[in-house]
């Protein structure tokens, strides 16, 4: 494919802000982006597109080049699977009601957590709201915040592996489509779907893969620090022979993860089939 000239790289095309589990507004998160000498970047926030104005207007202003995405939320079995959304049209009818469904699933899924552990630890629903800010996708991650600022413990990481782990009792699942309707969803609307973070601990069945890719699926994001080897290559000779779109990025959340921006870049040729293949929204160049 012929290099589109119209962007340049680094490329990071994961990244979170205030508007689901990030620390940092999305033209603060731009600027970080920035200041790691990023060129080319998407905001992902989860299963919401409400960021993409700020983020994009605040790129632009720093001569980086924006492509709008989210990551949808889905599950396969026990699994939570996590499907990168680039180029969508956020006003499609069938993705903005999944979108709001799920958004929905996590606000009913915090207050009943909220209670529960309520009920042995020092804290109220009032101090996770406090975490998060308007029209932001609720989520353990806030519930972990205002566990650390009423200092029971001492960061997500402690939160994620104690009182919000899914084997305690203060835990509630979240719903969300199953990953071969994410992807059809995706592909509805006009977007380049991409599994987020594949070969971790729980890599998915080779059968649903197929199925994915049957659907639509166009990638894998391989280049990512939650990734395991063994199961990296595994995917990685998948995607040769299918000749499928191969990214890498950071995950940045601020001070919510230990990521910085840059930390795994996406090549450029593969940003170009990535812009080439959505059709939902269109990239926003410096």
């Amino acid at each position: 494919m012929e290099r589109d000239r119209r962007f340049e790289g680094p490329s990071d095309l994961h990244l979170h802000s205030t508007h689901s589990d990030g620390t940092e507004s999305p033209s603060l998160v731009m600027a970080a982006a920035h200041r790691h000498g990023l060129r080319t970047v998407a905001l992902t926030d989860h299963d919401t597109t409400s960021g993409w104005a700020e983020a994009a207007e605040a790129a632009s202003s720093l001569g980086m080049t924006f492509l709008p995405g989210m990551e949808l939320s889905a599950q396969h079995e026990w699994r939570s699977v996590h499907l990168l959304a680039y180029l969508v049209d956020p006003d499609d009818e069938d993705l903005r009601a999944m979108t709001d469904r799920i958004r929905s699933s996590r606000l009913d899924r915090a207050q009943i957590m909220a209670e529960r552990i309520s009920r042995d630890f020092d804290i109220d629903w009032g101090d996770i709201v406090a975490q998060t800010e308007d029209g932001a996708t609720v989520g353990r991650p806030h519930i972990a915040d205002a566990l650390i600022a009423r200092g029971i413990v001492a960061d997500r990481t402690e939160a994620f592996a104690s009182i919000l782990h899914p084997r305690n009792e203060y835990y509630v699942s979240l719903y969300a489509p199953d990953p071969v309707t994410a992807v059809e969803l995706v592909v509805g609307a006009g977007g380049v779907p991409i599994v987020a973070h594949p070969a971790g601990r729980a890599l998915l069945p080779r059968r649903v893969l197929e199925a994915m890719l049957a659907a639509g699926l166009a990638g894998f994001e391989l280049r990512h620090r939650e990734n395991l080897p063994d199961a990296t290559a595994a995917l990685a000779r998948l995607a040769d022979e299918r000749d499928l779109i191969v990214t890498g990025s950071s995950d940045y959340h601020g001070l919510g993860k230990p990521n910085l921006p840059g930390e795994n870049t996406t090549d450029d040729d593969m940003v170009a089939r990535l812009i080439a293949a959505g059709t939902g929204s269109a990239p926003v160049f410096p």
